[in-house]
């Protein structure tokens, strides 16, 4: 991998099958005559567009030419970046836009802003039916950053791509803050801080690789299935190492994601935002060939809980899932949503209350795996039986109860003196501090060994891969936003 900065041209070359590229509209100019524009008329105006092969699957794409006019978007422009957005839609496949501009062309005046205006409403249009995936490979400020945010993926490259509404100058003029390009909007900040960012890469050839990855996983539109890879792992095979992830100290931290790899063929799991709200993971993996959607809670950073962030990254992961029929499976470890002045101020309830109604929404298949606790709201929002789930699985060692059993005997039994609040405790965990009630009651279909993981899950996925499902009839739901 080297660290050079490509031209347009190479990063379509690299992001293609071999000579599979055919660009559309090179001979475009823009027809602006203000501020002696005339004089600076460049075939294809500084817009790459045009359709090849990933995988030998077609795509459209479309990319920034940061040499022509710092990649400014005219009118003309935009009606090609139109035209391979409508050609994506009406073919039903992916459209990657590689983002390197500095937004609207200022000599245009209005005309520019009325082209980013077509390129969102067709962003709108396009989202549900076709996978987007926009990569930032360097500075895009005002419009330019609005069409990736409408799109599914965000791919960034560290110290070479960044975002803002407005730069750093303007910030200045206005707040009196100072600050450089990279602190405003930087990979990193849109990684770890803002959410915006899903994959930080290292330079333009990595960025580029992950882009051909990630379309990997998934359908060419919401008509089709994700492509199928030969199953080479054994879909049977035993996950012994999975018998000692899970403390028997339910206090203990663990890495969910030492569960979610050894299940996956290859054991290979590839992660979505993994810098941003690490107490949930998300990302896709492949079980038996085919892909699956992984939403998980992480006992190793803030214990699990749910906070505003981990709300919103889950609940837009579980959504895109859901549009392109990738089967969903959620492991849960998680004793509530996090708690604070902060959280609630923020509004935590109305950002909880999208993982509730994304995986309530989702009709593709649902399973769902508690490895240990599962208490209160979070137990019911992290695709639970009554939210929808499928199939619900558990391990020996889970935990389904509205609170821990301290908390549990705090309130119920707060006169009693601490002696006898210990003995409550006690009975409180034998009787609730496991699956079986629920299993009882039919909310766990079954309690599997640890072990057992990849085999069990692949066989409730074979169960349920032909489940047929649509909800009311309806314009679109009101999420809570």
């Amino acid at each position: 991998m080297t660290n050079k900065k490509l031209n347009i041209y190479e990063r379509i070359e690299l992001l293609l099958d071999k000579g599979s590229f055919v660009e559309m509209d090179k001979y475009v100019k823009h027809r602006c005559t203000n501020f002696g524009m005339e004089n600076k008329r460049v075939a294809g105006d500084g817009v790459v567009c045009g359709y090849g092969k990933i995988d030998g699957r077609i795509v459209f794409v479309y990319g920034f030419d940061f040499s022509v006019l710092g990649g400014s978007l005219s009118a003309a422009n935009a009606k090609k970046i139109a035209k391979v957005q409508d050609m994506a839609l009406k073919n039903g496949a992916p459209i990657i836009g590689l983002n390197d501009s500095g937004g609207a062309r200022i000599q245009e005046g209005v005309e520019s802003l009325t082209g980013f205006a077509e390129i969102f409403r067709r962003n709108v249009m396009s989202s549900g039916v076709i996978p987007q995936i926009s990569a930032i490979m360097g500075p895009c400020a005002g419009g330019s950053c609005y069409s990736p945010a409408l799109t599914d993926f965000i791919l960034m490259v560290n110290e070479e791509s960044q975002m803002f509404v407005t730069g750093p100058n303007v910030v200045k003029q206005v707040t009196n803050e100072d600050c450089d390009k990279e602190t405003l909007g930087g990979a990193m900040v849109h990684a770890s801080e803002s959410g915006v960012c899903h994959l930080v890469s290292d330079n333009d050839e990595d960025c580029i690789m992950t882009i051909r990855e990630l379309v990997g996983f998934l359908p060419s539109n919401n008509m089709e299935d994700a492509p199928v890879h030969p199953a080479t792992d054994d879909v049977l095979r035993s996950c012994h190492e999975l018998d000692q992830v899970v403390p028997a100290n339910p206090n203990l931290p663990y890495d969910i994601k030492n569960i979610i790899e050894p299940i996956c063929d290859q054991q290979y799991f590839f992660e979505i935002q993994p810098d941003f709200a690490k107490n949930i993971v998300v990302g896709f993996g492949r079980m038996a060939g085919r892909t699956v959607g992984f939403v998980a809670n992480q006992p190793n950073y803030l214990a699990g809980a749910i906070d505003i962030d981990a709300s919103d990254k889950a609940a837009r992961f579980i959504q895109f899932c859901d549009c392109f029929n990738i089967p969903l499976v959620a492991i849960e470890d998680v004793p509530g949503f996090l708690p604070g002045i902060k959280q609630e101020h923020m509004g935590i309830i109305r950002h909880g209350a999208k993982i509730v109604y994304a995986f309530a929404e989702a009709t593709v298949p649902k399973i769902t795996l508690i490895t240990r606790k599962a208490y209160g709201g979070a137990y019911i929002v992290m695709n639970s039986k009554q939210i929808g789930a499928d199939i619900n699985l558990a391990y020996p060692s889970a935990e389904i109860a509205v609170m821990g059993a301290k908390g549990a005997v705090s309130i119920l039994y707060r006169k009693e003196t601490p002696e006898q609040q210990q003995t409550r405790i006690k009975e409180y965990e034998e009787q609730f501090a496991n699956p079986y009630c629920a299993a009882e009651l039919g909310y766990i279909d079954d309690i599997i060994d640890p072990a057992d993981t990849r085999k069990a899950i692949i066989k409730a996925l074979e169960a349920c891969r032909n489940k047929s499902l649509s909800n009311p009839p309806k314009k679109h739901g009101n999420a809570p936003m």
